[in-house]
């Protein structure tokens, strides 16, 4: 057992470490700013794809709120990185509380503001739930990046914005 902590314990360092292998196991910190997959060979589609929409169940919130959101796709995908950015500054905001099977907080700027995939299983409708801070910080909007295969992804597909 021993010997098997030891090697996971390498296997999690080596995926944070190599872009390539931290695919299957989620984005790594590099991809937090501009929530760009680093496959070696990605191929970026149109940001207007036509399968995947973000949507939450309110359309205005108050500090502290907790806000659904709900990814929806017509197609499987195997990996994604979910943000709530302030309209403002582009800057992250909040943390999720509430993540589905097969995924994982990240902490970007701080604990739990993103969501990542955490293996590489088919994915589809995915619900999350996410807090504002405790203080105003404006209209935001969610923003999701979809690996569909270690070729093809759509970076930061934007949901409709979320009034303060």
């Amino acid at each position: 057992r021993a010997h098997i902590g030891i090697v996971g314990w390498a296997c999690t360092t080596l995926c944070l470490v190599s872009y390539t292998a931290a695919f299957s196991h989620g984005a790594s910190l590099s991809a937090c700013a501009d929530m760009m997959p680093r496959h070696l060979r990605e191929q970026l589609h149109s940001p207007s794809n036509n399968y995947v929409t973000v949507h939450t169940n309110m359309s205005f919130y108050f500090p502290g709120d907790k806000v659904a959101v709900t990814v929806r796709s017509t197609r499987d995908f195997m990996g994604f990185l979910l943000q709530a950015r302030k309209v403002s500054n582009n800057e992250i905001a909040g943390t999720f509380i509430f993540i589905p099977p097969g995924s994982k907080l990240l902490t970007c700027f701080e604990d739990g503001d993103t969501v990542t995939h955490s293996d590489k299983s088919l994915k589809r409708n995915l619900s999350f739930v996410w807090k504002a801070p405790d203080q105003p910080i404006g209209d935001i909007k969610f923003y999701i990046s979809i690996v569909q295969t270690y070729f093809v992804y759509w970076a930061k597909i934007e949901s409709a914005i979320v009034a303060q």
